[in-house]
């Protein structure tokens, strides 16, 4: 299987089955001398794992990551890192009869068609479990990315029809509901459609946004190595992404040229500021300096209880009901590998561009 890796600079390769004994990644081109130990990883890895309530899978996972590789007495040493986590709530079972069927909204059937078999327990690499080792090489990233100042924010931004309002937004209490919105108010009424949905056997989808601020100006190629390319790339490629945009994206396309254009004005310090940010702090496919914004839709739980039409492999039409213990929304366990998948992304493309000038060069090396 190829397209395990991502990353040029800083690259990450994942490894592992949902069903087997173990999920990780390895973390090639982490600069020498980061303070790193699994204390670091943890928080990550805790946002994401299952269990966490009423809302998620009842998939029992302490998802407790080990380093492998990589740090010495607490500092990488600029070699491999390496990091696994253990499967240990694994029931194969649940999975047992699904062998021979492909279930809708899967990748059950390209798999097959592709590889001609597939590991039915969980959907192998297909799982959401893989996200695990990007989540571990993506808190790998964010450390980096706070020694220089930059920070990111994901959250929820909606869940089915209930958004978020801007006049409600309060980072604090994304932490302090089940969703992770940054309003307490759209969260219940999140619980609540989705509580409808459970009862009716079915799931829902939303919508994560990212915000990364103090981001750099320069960071990103103007052709193939777009920062927007790669950021799109890099959270198109978590499997339950269905959409991508920045900025107003898609709405941009109903704007006029004059409403749509970011104009500039200079501060008193003599920099140059943008007056708006429809263009969500890239240009060009370089990064203006301004704040990033993205936004990743994030499709329905595909596994539901509800009878749908399906084939089995000789092509046998059926009626199923999806078994075993599934979350009945996505979108809270995802907003971390977002996180994690911009933060690998920035990270790469920052130390890509430490080659882009001479004077860089220059500074580094001339003695």
């Amino acid at each position: 299987m190829a397209g395990s890796s991502y990353g040029t600079m800083f690259r990450v390769t994942t490894w592992g089955e949902s069903h087997g004994k173990g999920i990780g990644v390895v973390v090639d081109g982490c600069p020498a001398g980061l303070p790193l130990t699994e204390d670091d990883i943890q928080p990550f890895l805790d946002r994401r794992k299952p269990g966490q309530s009423r809302y998620t899978t009842s998939r029992r996972e302490e998802d407790a990551v080990e380093i492998l590789s990589g740090t010495f007495e607490g500092l990488t040493t600029g070699t491999p890192i390496s990091m696994i986590v253990y499967n240990k709530n694994q029931r194969s079972k649940d999975y047992s009869e699904i062998a021979e069927y492909y279930r809708p909204g899967h990748a059950d059937m390209t798999y097959d068609l592709k590889y001609g078999f597939r590991d039915y327990r969980g959907g192998g690499r297909s799982s959401g479990r893989e996200t695990i080792g990007r989540t571990a090489a993506g808190a790998v990233a964010v450390k980096i990315l706070d020694s220089l100042g930059i920070r990111l924010l994901t959250y929820t931004k909606s869940i089915g029809p209930v958004s978020v309002s801007p006049d409600n937004f309060d980072p604090a209490v994304i932490n302090e509901n089940p969703f992770y919105m940054p309003d307490a108010q759209a969260a219940r009424q999140a619980a609540a459609y989705v509580e409808a949905c459970m009862k009716n056997k079915d799931s829902a989808g939303g919508v994560i946004e990212c915000v990364i601020k103090n981001m750099k100006s320069g960071i990103g190629e103007p052709a193939f190595e777009k920062l927007s390319a790669n950021l799109g790339k890099a959270i198109l490629s978590i499997g339950a992404v269905k959409g991508f945009e920045i900025g107003d994206g898609f709405a941009s396309a109903q704007a006029t040229g004059q409403s749509n254009n970011d104009q500039y004005m200079r501060a008193e310090n003599g920099s140059i500021l943008k007056m708006s940010n429809h263009s969500g702090g890239i240009l060009g496919g370089i990064s203006d300096g301004s704040d990033i914004v993205f936004r990743a839709a994030v499709k329905p739980t595909p596994s539901v209880s509800v009878q749908q039409n399906t084939v089995t492999r000789d092509g046998r039409g059926i009626s199923v009901s999806i078994k075993g213990r599934h979350d009945p929304v996505i979108v809270p366990r995802a907003v971390v590998v977002v996180e994690s998948m911009a933060a690998i992304t920035l990270t790469d493309m920052l130390l890509m561009g430490v080659c882009s000038r001479m004077d860089n060069l220059i500074r580094f090396y001339k003695s």
